[in-house]
């Protein structure tokens, strides 16, 4: 759960999140979006696939990237445990 968290901490791994909640995107689609350069994007991408809140397939030559939906449902059931244990007590 840390590699989630430590994932869900920077700003652009979010924004990245946030685009692939639209639709799949390539690396190259993706670093389009932002002004910072393509192995940044790369590693970003590494950190969010490490935390399993992205997928990469390779379709031909590219990598397409999609969010992981699971763990964020696992995610936020976790937080909601959390929530009704402090209501409980």
């Amino acid at each position: 759960m840390n590699a989630i968290f430590k994932a869900l901490n920077d700003k652009t791994r979010r924004e990245i999140l946030n685009l692939l909640k639209q639709k799949d995107m390539s690396a190259g689609d993706i670093a389009e979006k932002f002004n910072i350069s393509k192995p940044s994007i790369s590693h970003h991408l590494e950190l969010l696939k490490r935390a399993d809140l992205v997928y990469a397939k390779k379709e031909g030559q590219f990598i397409i990237y999609s969010i992981n939906t699971t763990i964020l449902d696992d995610l936020l059931n976790w937080i909601l445990t959390l929530k009704n244990q402090e209501n409980e007590n």
